[in-house]
């Protein structure tokens, strides 16, 4: 095979627990949800997010991702509602994807991949900061968003994606103001809900996930644009950012509830 060099690259993630144990926990994400192990419960109420367009920031590429961030001083962006008690402060979105349409993905349905998956952090301010809330079983909650690859692009990834040229590398960062970002919400609240973790290092299992069922919709074009990403520095040779997913994790006997039948 190809030679490896170590000292260039980050281990992967069958590696993370020597310097995470917790990458090795019971409670990890991302997972597969099998619909025929989903159970429905008729307790669980729809999720609603009010948030504040002039709370966005700035957009960076820190080597691993595609991040929007979001002041989240006092409450001014929150979710609430479903699996959740109390308001959640959005704090950051990212996306992880694939080098091509067909994978890119975390969390996996019934076998299927989709081409990328969009995450939106938010934190439980009960705990006092975002650090707090990371040691807090009830800390975050991240609302996971699938991204389908279809003849349409979304006009509402466009604004991201408008920013790719000014964020090529490893930590540029640019301006990034007036954004809605529940217009990436599709139209139906239909969601999954379990207990898990971040999927990069430490991997805290802190994270209540709401994951939605509805994709929305990405032109194969939108993707690519993702895809010129760099996780290189501005005079480094280029390395293409793809294919940042976490492969799924063991279950262990946690139960994924849905808010539909």
């Amino acid at each position: 095979g190809r030679a490896t060099f170590p000292c260039l690259s980050p281990p992967g993630p069958a590696r993370w627990h020597e310097n995470y144990p917790m990458a090795k926990g019971d409670k990890q994400s991302p997972i597969e949800i099998n619909s025929k192990d989903v159970r429905h419960d008729t307790s669980l109420s729809s999720w609603h997010a009010s948030y504040d367009p002039g709370a966005a920031k700035t957009i960076l590429n820190n080597g691993r991702t595609c991040r929007v961030v979001f002041d989240d001083t006092f409450d001014r962006s929150v979710l609430r509602g479903g699996p959740l008690t109390g308001a959640y402060r959005l704090r950051q979105l990212h996306l992880h994807w694939g080098s091509s349409d067909d994978h890119g993905s975390e969390h996996v349905i019934d076998g299927v991949k989709y081409a990328a998956e969009l995450h939106m952090v938010h934190w439980n301010p009960k705990h006092g900061n975002f650090a707090g809330a990371l040691k807090q079983p009830d800390g975050v909650a991240v609302v996971g968003i699938f991204l389908k690859v279809g003849k349409t692009p979304k006009p509402e990834m466009k604004r991201i994606l408008e920013e790719i040229d000014n964020i090529k590398t490893k930590g540029k960062e640019a301006p990034f103001h007036h954004f809605d970002p529940s217009i990436l919400f599709p139209k139906s609240r239909d969601y999954w809900t379990y207990h898990g973790s971040f999927t990069t290092p430490p991997c805290e299992e802190c994270i209540t996930w709401i994951l939605l069922r509805e994709p929305i919709e990405v032109s194969s074009d939108q993707m690519a644009r993702l895809r010129s990403l760099s996780k290189n520095g501005e005079n480094e040779p280029v390395n293409p950012l793809v294919d940042n997913w976490r492969p799924t994790q063991p279950v262990k006997g946690r139960i994924v509830r849905a808010s539909f039948k």
